[in-house]
């Protein structure tokens, strides 16, 4: 099936059978174009054993680990033809992820994304408050990943307006006359999960403003480290918005993604799960020999994607660890995989927006 063709499925709408025969087709099309088109991955698939020619279920092809996207330039196209470089968040003296992108799988992203969160927001484009500084959108060709998480939200947003000033501080004046001027209309809201505690809602806590979001819809995502330290759980997150905005909780909506696989991201539904699409798998591998853990046990997160075209991103290892908590049954009715994400694996290096952002802070 080609990829124009899976991106006009409804994100959330294949069963396991028919999921499992389009993730194979597609992603034995990916692992040939890469093993001919990179050398590294060559060199990495062939130290498997396997053979190119005769490749197994998408379940037993070859991970990369995602550290190794800090150490090679792992790409599949010509460097002429690459139109976007995105590196990865990281504290002071780590070292980034460089992800390379071609002017198809850029745009693919694009579709991906649209496709997931159009389905949360609707069709229509709607009126956007940015939980964050202008400031973090630079430079147009070499994205960090916070910054192209704003960018690649803000495609939903018909008008925009950043609710922090250059100084993270309440841009007071700014949010009172954009709803004053979008009153009674659906708000989308977007941001980092710390950065969202720590500059919004506790500023917004310790003043007397008290905007009216009870038509917002928030979407946040970026790393939970720094306040699962500080024993602010999922529910206390939405339940303290609730109370100094009005947002009603169900429309707050986590998620997990990464910039190695950018618009593949797994969107936390109404019942609090975080969901695959259909252009996307998690797996979860038992830590001790990489095997396929069953349901309810935890392990390494694998995340699979259907878009990397201009690099081998497409089969990443994580250093996150999760649990399948259920598939094609979750009560809000969406199909495909759920999953619970416990937390970073000891040592690992911090790497999420809000986390490093926090790690900064």
């Amino acid at each position: 099936m080609d990829i124009k063709d899976i991106l006009n499925i409804p994100p959330y709408s294949l069963g396991q059978e028919d999921k499992h025969n389009m993730l194979n087709q597609r992603l034995h099309e990916l692992t040939r174009r890469h093993y001919a088109s990179s050398k590294e991955y060559r060199h990495m698939f062939n130290a498997t054993g396997l053979d190119i020619s005769n490749l197994p279920d998408f379940e037993h092809l070859p991970f990369i680990p995602v550290r190794l996207f800090k150490e090679f330039e792992l790409r599949s196209v010509p460097k002429e033809e690459i139109v976007k470089t995105m590196t990865s968040s990281g504290t002071t003296g780590q070292r980034r992820s460089m992800i390379f992108l071609d002017r198809e799988t850029s745009a693919n992203q694009t579709k991906c994304l649209t496709k997931i969160v159009s389905s949360f927001l609707g069709g229509h484009r709607v009126p956007m408050l940015i939980l964050d500084s202008s400031s973090v959108v630079k430079d147009r060709h070499q994205f960090s990943a916070r910054g192209a998480g704003i960018l690649g939200f803000s495609m939903f947003g018909s008008k925009r307006c950043y609710a922090l000033d250059e100084h993270m501080e309440l841009n007071i004046d700014g949010i009172k006359n954009f709803l004053n001027e979008h009153r009674g209309e659906t708000i989308f809201m977007f941001g980092f999960t710390f950065m969202i505690w720590q500059h919004f809602y506790k500023k917004l806590e310790e003043s007397n403003f008290r905007p009216d979001l009870s038509h917002g819809v928030l979407i946040h995502g970026g790393g939970w480290k720094k306040l699962t330290n500080e024993q602010v759980s999922a529910a206390t997150f939405k339940q303290s918005l609730n109370a100094v905005c009005g947002i009603d909780m169900k429309h707050i909506h986590d998620y997990y993604g990464m910039v190695e696989q950018t618009g593949t991201i797994y969107m936390e539904c109404e019942c609090g799960h975080l969901h695959t699409s259909a252009f996307s798998d998690v797996i979860i591998r038992r830590p001790i020999d990489f095997s396929i853990a069953g349901k309810g046990e935890t392990g390494l997160i694998e995340v699979i994607s259907i878009l990397p075209e201009s690099y081998p991103g497409h089969v990443l290892l994580t250093e996150d660890e999760g649990y399948i908590e259920g598939e094609d049954d979750c009560p809000c009715g969406r199909k495909g995989k759920y999953f619970k994400i416990i937390g970073r694996i000891k040592n690992a290096e911090i790497r999420g927006c809000s986390d490093t952002y926090a790690a900064r802070f």
